[in-house]
């Protein structure tokens, strides 16, 4: 399991400094650093001393080295809108983006997976074609068009639940469903197609054979192997749902790092793009390694593949 681990991590460190190479490289998408800082109408001389004060004169491998060392120190820039360091307001809206991201991956993944088992038991019948009627509606439709049709019924119509803010946790369950419902048609299949293969296999007939209880086959012996894609099912998609709560905040107003995000494309304020960025690429391949551990810990034989 160490070898296994270390293998992983090894994975994960390569592709974390791949990604850091082209979160760095996102400040020169938009051309010339040193203009889009200096600002419109900026001189020349302007011009050339913001390239002299952040070192943009210097070979771009030199500057991503020392932007590499300073980002690992927590360093991540100066915002040029906010007029602040630009870690302090990441790390000061990210706890938000996470609890949305978690509760609406908890609401996918309790949808999804007693759907995706009732499903595969009930083949072919009447439940399993409601199951798959509500994964082709999600798949379907857009987030944004689901989340402004729950402010519409729940949020004006009803007057059920807070549409905007976070003063409370009635304040993220809009959001939540919002974003979890888009994960959850993926879940609810893979978890259909794992139990039916499981379900077939020999095992499954062998324990079924010494006469243990339904119960017991299906959720310690068939649940517990067809749930180990859903793990990586799961992280990768918190990771994507992390990166989606751009829309989400945006339409529900929560200051979270995905509505940072937006506001940042609105001002152009290149070092905190980058860093959000980097942040959220950060998050996704930490996911992406923790799911590889615990499926290797469910299932021994991915260690050795």
């Amino acid at each position: 399991m160490i070898q296994f681990a270390l293998k992983r991590l090894g994975i994960a460190i390569l592709v974390a400094l791949t990604v850091s190479m082209l979160s760095f490289s996102m400040i020169y998408l938009s051309g010339d650093p040193a203009v889009a800082l200096a600002g419109e109408g900026a001189s020349q001389e302007d011009i050339e001393n913001v390239r002299r004060v952040y070192g943009f004169e210097r070979p771009i491998i030199v500057q991503y080295g020392d932007w590499l060392v300073r980002a690992l120190q927590g360093d991540l820039g100066h915002s040029n809108y906010l007029k602040s360091d630009v870690a302090s307001v990441v790390f000061e809206r990210l706890p938000t983006t996470m609890l949305l991201g978690a509760s609406a991956l908890a609401f996918a993944l309790i949808l999804a997976i007693p759907l995706g088992v009732v499903a595969a038991i009930r083949a072919n019948s009447m439940i399993d074609r409601v199951a798959l009627t509500i994964a082709v509606i999600g798949q379907a439709m857009p987030s944004f068009w689901f989340a402004l049709t729950l402010i519409l019924w729940f949020g004006i119509n009803w007057r059920m639940l807070p549409i905007t803010g976070t003063a409370s946790w009635l304040n993220f369950i809009m959001p939540s469903i919002a974003l979890g419902y888009y994960v959850t048609p993926a879940v609810m299949r893979l978890t259909r197609a794992g139990m039916l293969e499981v379900l077939s296999s020999d095992y499954i007939r062998t324990a079924r054979a010494k006469g243990l209880r339904p119960m017991t086959v299906l959720f310690k012996h068939a649940l517990r192997n067809a749930i180990i894609p859903v793990v990586s099912l799961s992280a990768v998609q918190f990771g994507f749902m992390l990166g989606g709560s751009i829309v989400i905040e945006t339409i529900f107003a929560i200051n979270g790092l995905g509505f940072l995000a937006w506001e940042s494309i609105q001002r152009a304020d290149l070092p905190m793009m980058q860093a959000i960025v980097l942040v959220f690429s950060v998050f996704y391949i930490l996911l992406t390694f923790l799911a590889d551990l615990l499926n290797g810990f469910l299932d021994p034989r991915i260690r050795v593949a």
